[in-house]
């Protein structure tokens, strides 16, 4: 049996575990790794839970594409908050997490030897998902800021190609995508017959003044837009497995044949918990966000120390930032020796698809102010002594 091959070989594997076990055998390491926040979710999730006890029915399988209250409610977020509008024309499919809706979608778009076009730096599992599903993702750079080059995806386009995937705020570099560019990039995908991917679970995550904007909410974009949200980010819900997808209506039935052979119904105690966290009052997320946009301030200071060292490119969203280091290490090791000689960890760039150059990815969501300082300072003297030595 160990020789037979499996198409999972040729995908790579999760990052985090890896940086995960080289913290365990690193104790009192700082990571700077995971993209996670620092809090818990509102009091409202967990009042909502007793909801769910009350009913025996809970037990029992639910409808595929989501519970009708949270359905409901999603909705009104929706429209109140992003702008898009659920008609005849789209609809909610409410998601075990926004990885999930990912892979729904591109199952539901594609035939093996399809092509999907990502941006690089991409998102790992996007990639990954991509691999899994037999399709071909074609790479298209951003330019020397992270920003999308439209014209570069346009050209990219072949008559395999099904999709173009954005992801504003952006993981791993923080960015944000104006909006005459996501217009730009949600008219090519129009003109010409593939859809636009666009992950939005940074909605929330903006500073400086910075808006979020959603491509589902253009006039006409309903036909061809697939948005995927999480409430793992904002809510603190990383472990209770709730997104949700807006997607055409004409893709519905594609889509709940591929959640139910995955997952039946999203978890519904967790679906509970989510429409607890819907009610909560807008002063949770201000406040919650707003710590981290302290945090933010913090680091990036400190970042400004490696001037010369590194390239920080400017970020208003999320929470990373992703370091062009310059230096000729390879970015594995260096965040190897990142780890066990100064007990700091971040994720190398190269999981992102960047291998040509050393890039690190720096996430501060998730430590309280005092914790982040401790850390980022270990980063930026670990830098500088290595890439100097």
């Amino acid at each position: 049996m160990e020789s037979l091959t499996s198409r999972m070989q040729a995908i790579q594997s999760p990052i985090i575990p890896v940086v995960g076990e080289l913290i365990k055998n690193s104790p009192g390491t700082i990571s700077l790794g995971q993209g996670v926040v620092y809090y818990t979710p509102p009091p409202e999730a967990i009042e909502f839970l007793p909801k769910f006890l009350a009913e025996e029915n809970n037990h029992l399988y639910k409808s595929v594409e989501g519970i009708a209250p949270l359905v409901t409610a999603l909705a009104g977020k929706l429209q109140a908050f992003n702008g898009i509008e659920i008609n005849g024309e789209n609809c909610i499919v409410v998601t075990a997490g926004s990885n999930m809706g990912f892979m729904n979608a591109i199952l539901a778009i594609t035939n093996p030897g399809d092509e999907i076009i990502l941006n690089t730096p991409y998102y790992f599992n996007h990639e990954m998902a991509i691999a899994m599903a037999g399709c071909r993702p074609i790479l298209v750079a951003t330019d020397e800021n992270y920003q999308l080059q439209t014209e570069a995806i346009a050209q990219a386009i072949t008559p395999k190609t099904r999709a173009v995937v954005t992801i504003s705020p952006n993981n791993p570099t923080g960015v944000v995508y104006s909006e005459a560019t996501l217009r730009q990039v949600n008219e090519i995908c129009r003109t010409r017959g593939i859809y636009h991917i666009s992950d939005e679970a940074y909605e929330y995550f903006t500073y400086d003044g910075v808006k979020h904007i959603s491509p589902g909410a253009f006039d006409g974009s309903s036909k061809y837009t697939i948005s995927l949200y999480s409430l793992s980010k904002a809510y603190g819900f990383a472990s209770w497995r709730i997104g949700y997808m807006v997607i055409p209506q004409h893709l519905l039935v594609a889509v709940k044949k591929v959640q139910d052979t995955i997952l039946i119904c999203p978890p519904v105690i967790s679906q509970y918990a989510a429409l607890g966290a819907l009610q909560a009052k807008e002063k949770y997320l201000q406040e919650n966000i707003g710590a981290i946009s302290q945090v933010r301030q913090l680091v990036l200071k400190s970042l400004n120390r490696l001037q010369g060292l590194c390239t920080i490119t400017p970020a208003n969203g999320a929470f990373y930032f992703f370091l062009k280091v310059h230096t000729q290490i390879d970015a594995f090791e260096l965040v190897k020796r990142l780890i066990q000689e100064y007990k700091v960890a971040v994720i190398p760039g190269t999981t992102f698809g960047i291998d040509n150059q050393c890039y690190l990815r720096v996430a501060y969501g998730a430590l309280q102010q005092e914790t982040a300082k401790e850390g980022i300072e270990r980063l930026v003297e670990g830098l500088q002594n290595i890439i100097r030595s």
